[in-house]
Parts: C-alpha cells; sequence; structure tokens
C-alpha cells in the first residue's frame, strides 16, 4: 500500500484555499455591483437580492442570542429588520466591507430587543444591562466548567462586583412571568395557578350591607320593619300593605316616607340611641 504523498495533500489544500479566494472574490465583486445598484440608482430588485443574500448573517446573529424563553422566531426577526437597516445605511464609498458595518447593527438591536422588550417589569437600565452580561457570562462559563459558576467566577467574568452580580441575578425574575393558567403540581390533577389564587367574594360586601342594615332597623319599630319587607323583599304596592295591616295607602305611603327618611338620617349621622322610634 502506498504511502500518503504530502506534497500531494499540501496541493490539494492550497487548491481548495484558492477555489475559496475566488468564490470570495467573486462575492465581494457581485454584493459590491448591488449595493452600487440600490444606493446609486435605487434598484429595489437589488435591494432584495442584498437581503436575501444576508439572511443568513441575521440568522447566525439571532442564534447566538438565543436564551432563556425569548422565542428563536423573535429573535429572527429582529435581526431580519435590522439587517434590512444596515443595507439601507450602508455606504460603500467608505470602502469597508458590508459584513463589518452590518454585524454591530445587528447586533445592537438584538441586545436593544433584550433591553426594552422582554422585562415584565422592568428595573433600572444599568441593571438591564449588566443582566444581559451576566445571563451571557452564565451560558459561557456553564459550557466552559461544565457546572454552574459561583457569584464570584461571575464577577470577574462581566468585571462587577459581587453585589451587583446577586442583584442582577435577582432581576433576572422580572424577565418573565408564570401564565395563570400553568399546571400546579401533578398535571393529572388539572389544577392552575389560577385555582391557587384567591377571588374577590360578593357575599363579603353582601355581610358588611346586611349587618349595617340590622344595625338601622333598631332604629325603626317593628310594624315599620314589618313595611319595609313587605314593600322591598316581597314586592308589594302600598294597597297591598295597607290592606293586609289594616290601614289606608296614604297612612301606608307616609310611614315608609319618614322611615326611609330616618334610615338614611342614622346612616349618615350615625344611631342616637335617645332619639324615639318611628312608630
Amino acid at each position: 500500500m502506498a504511502a500518503p504523498n504530502p506534497t500531494a495533500a499540501c496541493a490539494d489544500g492550497e487548491a481548495d484555499a484558492a477555489l475559496a479566494q475566488a468564490a470570495g472574490d467573486r462575492r465581494a465583486r457581485e454584493d459590491l455591483r448591488l449595493f452600487r445598484a440600490w444606493v446609486d440608482q435605487g434598484d429595489r430588485r437589488a435591494r432584495a437580492q442584498l437581503i436575501e443574500r444576508f439572511l443568513p448573517l441575521a440568522r447566525s446573529l439571532a442564534r447566538r442570542y438565543e436564551r432563556g424563553a425569548e422565542p428563536l422566531e423573535d429573535l429572527v426577526q429582529v435581526a431580519s429588520v435590522a439587517l434590512v437597516k444596515a443595507i439601507d445605511r450602508y455606504d460603500p464609498a467608505r470602502g469597508y466591507a458590508f459584513s463589518s458595518f452590518a454585524v454591530p447593527t445587528i447586533a445592537g438591536e438584538l441586545k436593544r430587543h433584550f433591553r426594552d422588550q422582554t422585562w415584565m417589569v422592568r428595573p433600572p437600565r444599568g441593571i438591564q444591562e449588566v443582566t444581559l452580561r451576566v445571563e451571557g457570562a452564565l451560558a459561557r462559563l456553564t459550557q466552559q466548567l461544565d457546572r454552574s459558576p459561583t457569584t464570584r467566577e461571575l464577577a470577574d467574568a462581566v468585571g462587577v462586583d459581587d453585589e451587583a452580580i446577586l442583584e442582577a441575578m435577582q432581576a433576572r425574575s422580572a424577565r418573565g412571568a408564570l401564565s395563570l393558567h400553568a399546571p400546579q403540581g401533578d398535571p393529572a390533577d388539572a389544577m392552575s395557578l389560577q385555582d391557587t389564587l384567591g377571588a374577590v367574594d360578593p357575599d363579603i360586601e353582601r355581610a358588611e350591607t346586611r349587618a349595617e342594615l340590622d344595625r338601622l332597623m333598631t332604629e325603626v319599630s317593628p310594624r315599620a320593619r314589618e313595611m319595609l319587607r313587605m314593600r322591598f323583599e316581597e314586592d308589594m304596592t302600598q294597597a297591598e300593605i295597607g290592606a293586609a295591616i289594616g290601614i289606608s295607602q296614604m297612612q301606608v305611603s307616609r310611614i315608609l316616607r319618614q322611615t326611609i327618611a330616618k334610615l338614611r338620617e342614622v346612616a349618615g349621622a350615625g344611631a342616637q340611641p335617645d332619639e324615639p322610634t318611628l312608630v
């Protein structure tokens, strides 16, 4: 069996590098031609081709910032919009590669998205920025150390003190919120977080109203209380109340009017024990 020829392998490697360089040069010339067509002539088809050619760059940067519960689709959308802004702002006459301009532009938009749009409760901007740096360092150190990093290790990586790290870790809890419909405990129990929360009980207000009404009723006579019950609980007319009690409708109207006025007075000023009750 013949031994591998190092010279031939080296030649193949150089040939591959030359082909890659040639392909890169062709790509750069085509990019420049499209940018010239867009910037100088306003050719929107050239702009659309540029967006399509550099979308993989936007997706790659979006995946780099993928973390936590933020959907990758949202990050790709933010990065894509930033790519369009970069294409519109790029000036090929300056002589530097478009990627050198696009990468910081897209990264800046992604960072701004995390800073401004992903907080359920927004802490001060300084804490937000430290928190984002801590999250990046946390993911990186966890992969490097094969364990969760300590507070000191995070502080050294981010360049802040331990207290700032603890504050940032606490602020991370404001990045999201639990759904009220999230299952609690055993999913078979079908109990959600909403089921564990208290709610306003309308009977409490009715109980308070009933207690106040019972206190007010001590200020009127038993006959007046009965007439009020017949009028407002049984919905009887004044004529029906008069017939049941044995008085005229006019007397019923007068007693009800005086009783209601008395109740309003007592409710507004407080009961006066020495006042005579209504007959």
